[in-house]
Protein backbone atom coordinates (compact mmCIF):
# COMPACT_ATOMS: atom_id res chain seq x y z
CA UNK A 1 0.00 0.00 0.00
CA UNK A 2 1.45 3.75 -0.95
CA UNK A 3 2.23 6.10 1.31
CA UNK A 4 1.76 9.69 0.96
CA UNK A 5 4.44 11.62 2.63
CA UNK A 6 3.07 15.49 3.13
CA UNK A 7 5.86 17.81 3.59
CA UNK A 8 6.10 20.41 6.68
CA UNK A 9 5.02 23.91 6.06
CA UNK A 10 7.54 26.30 6.24
CA UNK A 11 5.99 27.82 9.45
CA UNK A 12 5.93 24.40 11.13
CA UNK A 13 9.60 23.73 10.42
CA UNK A 14 10.63 27.45 11.73
CA UNK A 15 8.03 26.69 15.37
CA UNK A 16 9.74 22.83 15.30
CA UNK A 17 13.51 24.41 15.50
CA UNK A 18 12.59 27.15 17.59
CA UNK A 19 11.05 24.39 20.20
CA UNK A 20 7.06 25.71 20.01
CA UNK A 21 4.43 23.62 19.35
CA UNK A 22 3.09 24.60 15.53
CA UNK A 23 0.32 27.25 15.52
CA UNK A 24 -3.64 26.92 14.59
CA UNK A 25 -4.42 30.13 12.95
CA UNK A 26 -7.29 28.45 11.59
CA UNK A 27 -8.53 26.88 15.16
CA UNK A 28 -7.47 29.52 17.29
CA UNK A 29 -8.31 32.50 15.34
CA UNK A 30 -7.31 36.31 16.17
CA UNK A 31 -8.75 36.03 19.76
CA UNK A 32 -9.11 39.64 21.40
CA UNK A 33 -7.36 41.45 19.17
CA UNK A 34 -10.11 42.83 16.66
CA UNK A 35 -12.43 43.52 19.58
CA UNK A 36 -9.46 45.69 21.21
CA UNK A 37 -9.22 47.83 18.14
CA UNK A 38 -13.00 48.26 18.13
CA UNK A 39 -13.29 48.80 21.79
CA UNK A 40 -13.07 52.76 21.40
CA UNK A 41 -15.37 52.45 18.78
CA UNK A 42 -18.31 50.47 20.16
CA UNK A 43 -18.07 52.44 23.74
CA UNK A 44 -19.03 55.43 21.77
CA UNK A 45 -21.61 53.59 19.66
CA UNK A 46 -23.01 52.40 22.67
CA UNK A 47 -23.17 55.50 24.51
CA UNK A 48 -24.30 57.51 22.10
CA UNK A 49 -26.87 55.87 19.74
CA UNK A 50 -27.65 52.80 21.40
CA UNK A 51 -28.11 54.47 25.20
CA UNK A 52 -30.20 57.29 23.78
CA UNK A 53 -32.42 55.36 21.85
CA UNK A 54 -33.47 52.85 24.48
CA UNK A 55 -33.45 56.10 26.77
CA UNK A 56 -35.82 57.92 24.55
CA UNK A 57 -38.12 54.75 24.19
CA UNK A 58 -38.36 55.05 27.76
CA UNK A 59 -39.03 58.35 27.59
CA UNK A 60 -42.46 57.23 25.11
CA UNK A 61 -43.78 54.92 27.74
CA UNK A 62 -44.17 58.11 30.50
CA UNK A 63 -46.11 60.92 30.99
CA UNK A 64 -42.98 62.85 30.96
CA UNK A 65 -42.27 66.33 31.72
CA UNK A 66 -38.94 67.47 32.97
CA UNK A 67 -40.18 70.01 35.35
CA UNK A 68 -42.09 67.72 37.39
CA UNK A 69 -40.57 65.24 39.39
CA UNK A 70 -43.27 62.82 39.37
CA UNK A 71 -43.30 60.96 35.85
CA UNK A 72 -45.92 58.38 35.63
CA UNK A 73 -45.54 55.13 32.75
CA UNK A 74 -48.41 55.42 30.96
CA UNK A 75 -47.53 51.92 28.76
CA UNK A 76 -48.59 52.58 25.29
CA UNK A 77 -50.76 56.03 25.71
CA UNK A 78 -48.54 58.17 24.10
CA UNK A 79 -48.62 55.90 20.69
CA UNK A 80 -52.54 55.69 20.91
CA UNK A 81 -53.16 59.34 20.90
CA UNK A 82 -51.18 59.79 17.61
CA UNK A 83 -54.05 57.55 16.48
CA UNK A 84 -56.58 58.85 18.12
CA UNK A 85 -58.37 61.85 16.25
CA UNK A 86 -60.31 63.14 19.52
CA UNK A 87 -56.44 63.89 21.03
CA UNK A 88 -54.92 66.84 21.60
CA UNK A 89 -51.80 65.77 19.79
CA UNK A 90 -53.36 63.71 16.34
CA UNK A 91 -54.02 66.94 14.36
CA UNK A 92 -50.97 68.69 15.34
CA UNK A 93 -48.83 65.49 14.50
CA UNK A 94 -50.25 64.49 11.17
CA UNK A 95 -50.53 67.97 10.11
CA UNK A 96 -46.59 67.82 10.45
CA UNK A 97 -46.34 64.86 8.91
CA UNK A 98 -48.26 66.18 5.85
CA UNK A 99 -45.88 69.26 6.12
CA UNK A 100 -43.20 66.69 5.83
CA UNK A 101 -44.19 64.19 3.08
CA UNK A 102 -44.56 67.99 1.09
CA UNK A 103 -41.44 69.24 1.29
CA UNK A 104 -40.31 65.57 0.66
CA UNK A 105 -42.17 64.93 -2.42
CA UNK A 106 -40.91 68.03 -3.94
CA UNK A 107 -37.31 68.46 -2.62
CA UNK A 108 -36.28 65.16 -3.22
CA UNK A 109 -36.18 64.68 -6.74
CA UNK A 110 -34.81 68.03 -7.59
CA UNK A 111 -31.91 67.34 -5.13
CA UNK A 112 -31.54 63.80 -7.46
CA UNK A 113 -31.71 65.52 -10.98
CA UNK A 114 -30.59 68.96 -10.81
CA UNK A 115 -26.86 67.79 -8.75
CA UNK A 116 -26.82 64.56 -11.48
CA UNK A 117 -27.28 67.57 -14.77
CA UNK A 118 -24.93 69.81 -12.98
CA UNK A 119 -22.16 66.41 -12.50
CA UNK A 120 -22.48 65.01 -15.58
CA UNK A 121 -21.73 69.01 -17.07
CA UNK A 122 -18.66 69.24 -14.47
CA UNK A 123 -17.62 65.96 -15.50
CA UNK A 124 -16.70 67.36 -19.41
CA UNK A 125 -13.38 69.23 -19.50
CA UNK A 126 -13.87 72.76 -20.01
CA UNK A 127 -11.44 75.85 -18.49
CA UNK A 128 -12.77 77.18 -14.88
CA UNK A 129 -14.17 73.52 -14.01
CA UNK A 130 -12.26 73.97 -10.78
CA UNK A 131 -13.89 77.06 -9.85
CA UNK A 132 -17.12 75.69 -11.22
CA UNK A 133 -17.22 73.39 -8.97
CA UNK A 134 -16.12 75.17 -5.94
CA UNK A 135 -18.85 77.79 -6.61
CA UNK A 136 -21.56 75.22 -6.79
CA UNK A 137 -20.14 73.47 -3.36
CA UNK A 138 -19.71 76.65 -1.18
CA UNK A 139 -23.07 77.24 -0.20
CA UNK A 140 -23.15 73.58 0.99
CA UNK A 141 -20.45 75.02 4.01
CA UNK A 142 -22.45 77.20 4.95
CA UNK A 143 -24.54 76.89 8.32
CA UNK A 144 -28.19 76.50 8.28
CA UNK A 145 -28.56 79.63 10.27
CA UNK A 146 -27.06 81.79 7.86
CA UNK A 147 -28.48 80.43 4.84
CA UNK A 148 -31.78 81.11 6.44
CA UNK A 149 -31.20 84.60 7.84
CA UNK A 150 -29.94 85.27 4.56
CA UNK A 151 -32.71 84.14 2.51
CA UNK A 152 -35.66 85.65 4.83
CA UNK A 153 -33.56 88.85 3.86
CA UNK A 154 -34.13 88.43 -0.02
CA UNK A 155 -37.88 86.57 0.09
CA UNK A 156 -39.04 89.57 2.41
CA UNK A 157 -42.41 91.03 0.99
CA UNK A 158 -41.51 94.56 2.00
CA UNK A 159 -37.73 94.81 1.63
CA UNK A 160 -36.60 92.03 -0.01
CA UNK A 161 -34.48 92.20 -3.84
CA UNK A 162 -36.42 89.51 -4.80
CA UNK A 163 -39.75 90.92 -5.03
CA UNK A 164 -38.43 93.93 -6.51
CA UNK A 165 -36.83 92.65 -9.13
CA UNK A 166 -39.52 90.37 -9.95
CA UNK A 167 -41.52 94.00 -10.40
CA UNK A 168 -38.30 95.16 -12.73
CA UNK A 169 -39.28 92.53 -15.06
CA UNK A 170 -42.77 92.75 -14.56
CA UNK A 171 -43.91 90.05 -12.43
CA UNK A 172 -45.88 90.41 -9.26
CA UNK A 173 -43.77 92.03 -6.80
CA UNK A 174 -46.16 91.63 -4.02
CA UNK A 175 -45.42 87.59 -3.41
CA UNK A 176 -45.66 86.89 0.47
CA UNK A 177 -43.04 84.16 0.14
CA UNK A 178 -42.70 83.50 3.99
CA UNK A 179 -46.35 83.59 4.79
CA UNK A 180 -48.83 82.18 2.18
CA UNK A 181 -48.97 78.96 0.54
CA UNK A 182 -47.19 77.48 -1.60
CA UNK A 183 -45.35 80.56 -1.98
CA UNK A 184 -43.53 79.39 1.32
CA UNK A 185 -43.39 75.78 -0.18
CA UNK A 186 -41.81 77.33 -3.16
CA UNK A 187 -39.14 79.42 -1.40
CA UNK A 188 -38.62 76.53 1.22
CA UNK A 189 -37.57 74.04 -1.65
CA UNK A 190 -35.88 76.48 -3.20
CA UNK A 191 -33.51 77.66 -1.01
CA UNK A 192 -32.78 73.84 0.16
CA UNK A 193 -32.18 72.90 -3.50
CA UNK A 194 -29.61 76.15 -3.83
CA UNK A 195 -28.07 75.08 -0.22
CA UNK A 196 -27.66 71.35 -0.68
CA UNK A 197 -27.13 70.60 -4.06
CA UNK A 198 -23.63 70.71 -4.15
CA UNK A 199 -23.47 68.11 -1.56
CA UNK A 200 -24.75 65.69 -3.57
CA UNK A 201 -23.34 66.89 -7.29
CA UNK A 202 -19.98 66.09 -5.69
CA UNK A 203 -21.16 62.39 -4.77
CA UNK A 204 -22.21 62.13 -8.05
CA UNK A 205 -19.32 63.84 -9.84
CA UNK A 206 -17.11 61.04 -8.17
CA UNK A 207 -19.35 58.22 -9.05
CA UNK A 208 -18.86 59.37 -12.62
CA UNK A 209 -15.35 58.99 -12.33
CA UNK A 210 -15.22 55.66 -11.61
CA UNK A 211 -16.78 54.11 -14.47
CA UNK A 212 -14.57 52.82 -17.28
CA UNK A 213 -14.15 55.00 -19.96
CA UNK A 214 -13.99 51.63 -22.02
CA UNK A 215 -17.28 51.45 -21.68
CA UNK A 216 -18.32 54.44 -23.50
CA UNK A 217 -16.38 53.85 -26.02
CA UNK A 218 -17.75 50.66 -26.57
CA UNK A 219 -21.09 51.83 -26.58
CA UNK A 220 -20.31 54.74 -29.12
CA UNK A 221 -18.83 52.02 -31.79
CA UNK A 222 -21.83 50.01 -31.29
CA UNK A 223 -23.50 52.81 -32.32
CA UNK A 224 -25.36 54.39 -29.02
CA UNK A 225 -26.66 58.29 -29.24
CA UNK A 226 -25.40 60.01 -25.62
CA UNK A 227 -29.01 59.67 -24.55
CA UNK A 228 -28.39 55.87 -24.51
CA UNK A 229 -25.13 56.08 -22.90
CA UNK A 230 -26.61 58.31 -20.39
CA UNK A 231 -29.12 55.22 -19.65
CA UNK A 232 -27.23 52.23 -20.04
CA UNK A 233 -24.12 53.28 -18.87
CA UNK A 234 -23.55 56.09 -17.23
CA UNK A 235 -27.05 55.39 -14.85
CA UNK A 236 -26.03 51.65 -14.73
CA UNK A 237 -22.63 52.62 -13.35
CA UNK A 238 -23.85 55.01 -11.15
CA UNK A 239 -26.50 52.71 -9.25
CA UNK A 240 -25.00 52.32 -5.74
CA UNK A 241 -24.42 55.84 -5.96
CA UNK A 242 -27.92 56.43 -6.73
CA UNK A 243 -29.19 54.63 -3.87
CA UNK A 244 -26.96 56.57 -1.77
CA UNK A 245 -27.89 59.73 -2.89
CA UNK A 246 -31.46 59.20 -2.90
CA UNK A 247 -31.77 57.33 0.61
CA UNK A 248 -29.50 60.23 2.47
CA UNK A 249 -31.58 62.77 0.71
CA UNK A 250 -34.91 61.70 1.69
CA UNK A 251 -33.58 61.05 5.36
CA UNK A 252 -32.27 64.74 5.16
CA UNK A 253 -35.59 66.05 3.69
CA UNK A 254 -37.58 63.84 6.42
CA UNK A 255 -35.58 65.66 8.81
CA UNK A 256 -35.99 69.44 7.79
CA UNK A 257 -36.11 71.60 10.50
CA UNK A 258 -33.60 75.07 10.05
CA UNK A 259 -35.27 76.56 6.83
CA UNK A 260 -38.88 76.16 8.67
CA UNK A 261 -38.34 77.74 11.80
CA UNK A 262 -36.08 80.38 10.27
CA UNK A 263 -37.73 81.55 7.10
CA UNK A 264 -40.93 81.10 7.63
CA UNK A 265 -41.56 79.83 11.64
CA UNK A 266 -44.06 77.30 10.62
CA UNK A 267 -46.27 79.81 8.42
CA UNK A 268 -49.25 80.53 7.38
CA UNK A 269 -50.35 78.60 10.73
CA UNK A 270 -48.81 75.45 10.70
CA UNK A 271 -48.81 74.81 7.51
CA UNK A 272 -44.77 74.60 7.08
CA UNK A 273 -44.08 73.42 10.49
CA UNK A 274 -42.35 69.65 9.53
CA UNK A 275 -42.49 67.04 12.03
CA UNK A 276 -39.12 67.93 13.56
CA UNK A 277 -40.34 71.47 14.28
CA UNK A 278 -43.51 69.75 15.84
CA UNK A 279 -41.71 67.36 17.73
CA UNK A 280 -38.78 70.06 18.88
CA UNK A 281 -42.11 72.62 19.46
CA UNK A 282 -43.83 69.39 21.40
CA UNK A 283 -41.44 68.40 23.45
CA UNK A 284 -39.31 71.86 24.06
CA UNK A 285 -41.48 74.06 25.10
CA UNK A 286 -44.83 72.35 25.81
CA UNK A 287 -42.85 70.03 28.06
CA UNK A 288 -44.82 66.64 26.62
CA UNK A 289 -41.14 64.70 25.98
CA UNK A 290 -43.31 61.05 26.24
CA UNK A 291 -45.70 62.60 23.17
CA UNK A 292 -42.24 63.86 21.21
CA UNK A 293 -40.41 60.63 21.81
CA UNK A 294 -43.79 58.67 20.50
CA UNK A 295 -43.67 61.25 17.53
CA UNK A 296 -40.15 60.65 17.23
CA UNK A 297 -40.71 56.83 16.77
CA UNK A 298 -43.42 56.83 14.76
CA UNK A 299 -41.26 59.32 12.11
CA UNK A 300 -38.59 56.84 12.24
CA UNK A 301 -40.60 53.86 11.18
CA UNK A 302 -41.68 55.92 8.24
CA UNK A 303 -38.04 56.37 7.50
CA UNK A 304 -37.40 52.51 8.32
CA UNK A 305 -39.86 51.82 5.35
CA UNK A 306 -38.72 54.25 2.72
CA UNK A 307 -35.78 52.97 3.73
CA UNK A 308 -36.79 49.37 3.09
CA UNK A 309 -38.64 50.52 -0.55
CA UNK A 310 -35.25 52.17 -2.32
CA UNK A 311 -33.38 49.25 -1.35
CA UNK A 312 -35.51 47.05 -3.07
CA UNK A 313 -35.66 49.46 -5.98
CA UNK A 314 -31.86 49.61 -6.12
CA UNK A 315 -31.25 45.71 -6.01
CA UNK A 316 -29.33 44.29 -8.03
CA UNK A 317 -31.78 42.53 -10.80
CA UNK A 318 -30.40 39.37 -13.11
CA UNK A 319 -29.96 41.41 -16.75
CA UNK A 320 -30.56 38.84 -19.72
CA UNK A 321 -27.55 37.84 -21.90
CA UNK A 322 -27.44 39.30 -25.29
CA UNK A 323 -27.04 41.87 -27.25
CA UNK A 324 -26.81 45.42 -25.72
CA UNK A 325 -29.81 47.29 -24.87
CA UNK A 326 -28.83 49.93 -27.18
CA UNK A 327 -28.63 47.41 -30.32
CA UNK A 328 -32.01 45.70 -29.72
CA UNK A 329 -33.96 49.26 -29.66
CA UNK A 330 -32.33 49.74 -33.12
CA UNK A 331 -33.11 46.00 -34.40
CA UNK A 332 -29.57 45.24 -34.33
CA UNK A 333 -29.38 42.39 -31.71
Amino acid sequence: MATTVTAPSSDSVSDARRGRAPRRRDVQGAGFTPWLFLAPYLVLFLAFVVAPIAYGFWISLHRYDYTLPNKPFVGLENYTDLVTPDSLTFDAFWNSMRATAIFTVFSVPLLLVVPLVIALTMNRKFPGRNLFRAVYFAPYVLGVAVVTVLWRYLLDSNIGPVNYYLGLLGLPDDTAWTTSTPAAWFALVGVTVWWTLGFNAVIYLAGLQDIPKELYEAAEMDGASRWQQLLNVTLPGLKPVLSFVTMTTIIASANMFGQSYLITKGAPGTETRTAIYQIAETGLRNYQMGSAAAMSYVLTLFLVLLSVLVFWLFRERQKPKGAAPWMLRQGRG
